[in-house]
Parts: structure tokens; C-alpha cells; sequence
């Protein structure tokens, strides 16, 4: 479904309101949503008529009013039962593919080795395994919402281009037009496929089914410490990527003029000292942690963040590593009197990446404004048929837009 009229649109963009105050407020009445939202009772209502028959929220046992009389009103929630997402990490080394819920349960998960390295036949192995682990919730009659896809790459999202994948050997590869083509031949549900960074999508797993997300808090960061060390950040509700969709490349900030030699060429960056290249040359993890704490302090700085997250195998594998960082940033916060940001590990550990990318699906629901395909809340009506697909007919309707520039991940 195209939105191409204000009163389409404007329908969309008041059931994604609607939905956003039922994940923040779970129990809320038709009569508190349109109290919250500014919307009339009678287009609460309808919305929600047209939800819960859809789905995506469900009725709850009413409840009397405060002083007993009146009619009793019924609450509400997400129907955490019928909908789920799909999320997929492709890494260097193994695919790792998550069944989520619209509240963020993981209900299962599988992870295989990665045959092979070339766009094609990743493309063919990862629609092979999201098509067993949902075939494996076949009893559990799911509606498939979406599938979240994200990989260590330099990634023009707008487009589906994987611009540069140094640790797969990728370069401008259409990768997008790709996984749809392989995911709608492979037999399951017609659905849409999105392709995100990796940091990016932890980030913002962390921020819709955390917390944070809950609270509306944010700025929130993901720091990423792996082979390379990036960021995934969520300002004012969004992804924040930068003008040319570079932001968050902090593994290439300098934390040492003429430092030690980094992968990207130059000297002193951050990665040079917290990779997990670096940290394997080290017999104790006491400066490197400090130099982390520095990286947390100075992105504490510029963005004063409500959580700071760690993941990665280096951090969820080094608790030494991470409260030497800790302590490192609570030491200069100390001196400025202001509160120190919240700093945890990921909640889904090195699963935080796959369980992201599921809920960019549910991201890209929630703001129909900030749509980079044409999607909507009924998948059967955006999605190409398998016919169209498989004689290579996709229609993506994608915009041109930013690159997201990785090095070295």
C-alpha cells in the first residue's frame, strides 16, 4: 500500500501513535489513548477496532472505574502472541537468525556457520535459515511482520547497497535487492526485508525493546567492541548516522596523536588500543580498559547520554575490561558534579546485533514518517508476489540517500 494521499498517510502516522503509547503504556483505555494522543474518542476507536482485528494489540479483562460507577473500561496491550519480527546478523564467521515477538521475547534462535563469503551465496544461506527457524514456529501460527538483516559494512540503507564489507570482501554490492529476491522464492510469507549496520541495530534493540524505549529516554548509545569498535546511536527517537551516515565510526577517533598503526592506515585511533586484534597482544587489560573509559568519557561529552551499552566479544568476554572503563569514566564524570550516564552490558549479549535487527522492522513501523521503503501495517499489500520476484521484478521503491562508511569492522 502506497501512501499517497494526506488522509492515507495521516491514518498511518496516528495508528504508529497508537502503538508507540501502547508499548510505552501497556493497559492503557481507548479513553487514555485518546486523552494522550489529542486524537477523538471515535478515531481511537476505530483505530483500535481496526488493530486489535489485525493483531497488533489485544483486549484485556475491563476494569471498574476508580469510584465504581460508570461503564468499566477495557485495557489494552500489545498482542504479544500472533505478530513477530525476524532478525538476522550476518557476521565474519557464522549467521546468527532470531524469532522476536512485538515486545522483544526472543521465542527462538539459531546460529550456522557461513558457507561461503560471496553477496550470492550469503544471500541464499541466510534465506535458507530464516526460512527453518520459521517454519520451526509453524504451530505457534505467527503473522511474519518483517525481517531485519545487518552486517558489519559500510551500508547505504536507502539504496540496499553494501558500499564496503571489508571482512567479507564486499564492495557495492546490491545486497538488499538481493535477500528480498532470495526470502520471497524461499517460501515464506510475502514480507519485506531491511538492511542495517550492525552497531545501528543493536542500538536500537536495545533502545525499542529496553527500558529506554519504554521511557522515551535517549540519547542512547551501543558501543560495539569486536575486531573493529563502532557505535550505533538513537537521538530524539531516531538513528542518528550523520550527514553521510558516518557517524558513530569511533574505533577511528584518535586517542593518540602518532599512537600505534590502526587497519584503516592511520595512527592513535581508538582501535588500535580496545580491538580485539589489540587486546590479544596485551597480558593484562588495565590499559586498555582505560582507554575505553577515555572513549565512554568523550561520548559522554558530546552527546550526555542516558545508558552507554557494551557489547561485543571483547567486552561481554572481559568483565575485568569493562570495569576498568567503568571506573575510568565515573573518575572524570566525579569531577565535573554531574550525574554519570547508566552503563550495562547488552541485554542479549552477542545476540544484541540479531535481536536489533528485528526490531528495525518494528522501527520502521512505528514511524511511518521516516520510512526509507513504501511499508505498511498489512505486509500483503507492499510486498512483490513470489512470481514477480523470482523473474527478478522487485520494486523496492527506494530512495537515494546517505552512506554509512565503516573501516575495519
Amino acid at each position: 500500500m502506497k501512501a499517497t494521499g494526506d488522509l492515507q498517510l495521516l491514518k498511518r502516522i496516528n495508528r504508529s501513535a497508537l502503538l508507540r503509547l501502547m508499548l510505552r503504556h501497556p493497559g492503557y483505555s481507548r479513553a487514555r489513548l485518546a486523552q494522550c494522543s489529542g486524537l477523538t474518542k471515535s478515531t481511537v476507536s476505530a483505530l483500535v477496532r481496526e488493530l486489535v482485528d489485525e493483531a497488533w494489540l489485544v483486549e484485556c479483562d475491563p476494569t471498574m472505574a476508580p469510584d465504581g460507577v460508570g461503564r468499566p473500561s477495557t485495557p489494552l496491550r500489545i498482542n504479544d502472541t500472533k505478530r513477530a519480527l525476524v532478525g538476522v546478523e550476518i557476521a565474519v564467521d557464522c549467521i546468527r537468525a532470531v524469532c522476536v515477538s512485538l515486545t522483544g521475547s526472543v521465542l527462538s534462535a539459531t546460529e550456522v556457520a557461513l558457507e561461503h563469503n560471496s553477496p550470492k551465496k550469503v544471500a541464499e544461506q541466510t534465506a535458507r535459515v530464516v526460512q527453518g527457524l520459521w517454519h520451526s514456529q509453524e504451530e505457534r501460527e505467527f503473522i511474519l511482520c518483517g525481517v531485519g538483516v545487518c552486517l558489519p559494512a559500510a551500508i547505504n540503507d536507502l539504496a540496499g547497497i553494501v558500499r564496503l564489507a571489508p571482512n567479507l570482501g564486499w564492495r557495492n554490492v546490491e545486497f538488499l535487492k538481493m535477500i528480498q529476491a532470495e526470502v520471497t522464492c524461499s517460501g515464506l510469507p510475502p514480507t519485506l526485508v531491511h538492511l542495517q549496520n550492525d552497531a545501528d541495530s543493536a542500538a536500537l534493540g536495545e533502545y525499542e525493546f529496553g527500558e529506554e524505549g519504554g521511557n522515551g529516554n535517549s540519547p542512547l548509545i551501543f558501543i560495539n567492541c569486536d575486531v573493529g569498535v563502532g557505535a550505533g546511536i538513537v537521538l530524539n527517537d531516531r538513528l542518528f548516522t550523520g550527514s553521510q551516515g558516518t557517524a558513530g565510526e569511533i574505533g577511528h577517533t584518535i586517542l593518540e596523536v602518532d599512537g600505534p598503526l590502526c587497519s584503516c592506515g592511520r595512527r592513535g585511533c581508538a582501535e588500535a588500543f580496545i580491538g580485539s586484534q589489540a587486546l590479544r597482544k596485551l597480558t593484562g587489560l588495565e590499559s586498555a580498559g582505560r582507554y575505553l573509559g577515555v572513549l565512554m568519557q568523550n561520548l559522554d561529552a558530546m552527546f550526555n547520554p542516558s545508558v552507554l551499552v557494551l557489547g561485543g566479544r571483547s567486552c561481554l568476554e572481559n568483565p575485568d575490561f569493562v570495569q576498568v572503563a567503568r571506573d575510568t569514566l565515573f573518575n572524570y564524570v566525579s569531577h565535573t558534579g554531574m550525574p554519570a550516564p547508566e552503563v550495562r552490558i547488552a541485554r542479549h549479549g552477542l545476540w544484541a546485533a540479531a535481536v536489533g535487527a528485528a526490531a528495525l522492522v518494528l522501527h520502521r513501523f512505528l514511524r511511518p514518517m521516516n520510512d526509507r521503503q513504501e511499508v505498511s501495517f498489512d505486509n500483503r499489500n507492499v510486498t512483490p508476489t513470489k512470481e514477480d520476484t523470482c523473474r527478478s521484478r522487485i520494486e523496492l521503491r527506494n530512495q537515494p540517500g546517505g552512506t554509512r562508511r565503516v573501516f575495519g569492522h
